[in-house]
């Protein structure tokens, strides 16, 4: 089995194995860890193990053209979204980032281009309104486990009727960068919160105040707020809650860490941080990322 090779983790950067390299230990799978596969060397290593199929979850890296076509069944993919849409590193938080009401699983028969093979066998699940990236990533890797159980002796026989991806509604999910969890109180309190819960657990969402990060860890959008005025990122404490004022709606900010502090409920925060009337979140929020 090849994974990607342990990285460093944690406030000591002590190096952490994959969690697929803990498991291969443990049922007595060697695993080979090189940091590319692109040289020769490695390439041959593989090619030696003469395998019938390849299958790649998660992996991270891009597999050679030179190592896609050895196996006699090719490689295959399980990809976390229904293809065409969502190609790319980060098809989880985008689904959710972009409010789709459903997701899924693709095994993907691998070729040059970036997910462009034909899909193989898919499985469904829709998307609910608490889902973040954590949770949904945890159902479809289920899903996934399911879909290649159920149809691994056909990939082994060449035999599961392949799929061409329609180029309509194609488009790519990119890696996600820090800055993307920045919240942007302009846009609706619905849009926030699908922000919000898409960068669970990375990078995670935030807000500056003061010239300061916030990162928020809970955040609510109950049904019914109540309502002010101010301009959008207005922070007020109203019905013992904190909420904060997007345009339209509003968000109960329950828990937060500010910079440099614990995680705290807001009202910790609060007790010693007496809100002025004008207090707001800083306003640079909005800049593309």
């Amino acid at each position: 089995m090849v994974s990607q090779p342990d990285k460093p983790a944690g406030r000591g950067q002590a190096l952490r194995p994959p969690p697929v390299k803990v498991r291969a230990q443990e049922l007595g799978i060697p695993v080979f860890q090189p940091t590319s596969l692109r040289s020769a060397e490695v390439q041959e290593r593989i090619v030696a193990e003469q395998p019938v199929l390849g299958f790649v979850v998660a992996y991270g890296k891009l597999i050679p053209p030179a190592l896609l076509c050895r196996p006699p069944r090719g490689y295959v993919n399980a990809h976390a979204s229904l293809l065409p849409r969502w190609r790319g590193a980060a098809p989880i938080a985008w689904s959710i980032l972009e409010g789709d009401p459903e997701t899924g699983v693709c095994l993907m028969q691998m070729e040059e281009g970036l997910d462009t093979g034909p899909v193989l066998a898919e499985r469904r699940t829709a998307i609910a309104s608490e889902d973040s990236s954590a949770t949904l990533g945890e159902r479809l890797s289920h899903l996934g486990a399911a879909l290649l159980q159920e149809n691994l002796p056909l990939l082994i026989e060449g035999a599961l009727p392949s799929q061409t991806q329609a180029q309509e509604g194609a488009c790519y999910a990119r890696m996600l960068r820090k800055e993307d969890g920045r919240l942007r109180f302009r846009e609706s309190a619905e849009a926030n919160h699908r922000r919000f819960r898409a960068m669970d657990p990375w990078p995670g969402a935030y807000a500056q105040w003061q010239g300061k990060r916030i990162k928020l860890h809970r955040l609510t959008m109950p049904r019914k707020a109540p309502e002010y005025s101010g301009p959008e990122g207005s922070l007020r404490v109203l019905e013992g809650k904190l909420w904060v004022k997007c345009s339209p709606g509003y968000l109960s900010i329950e828990e937060l860490q500010p910079e440099g502090k614990r995680r705290m409920s807001a009202a910790e925060f609060l007790a010693g941080r007496p809100l002025a009337a004008d207090a707001r979140f800083d306003q640079d929020e909005e800049r593309e990322s």
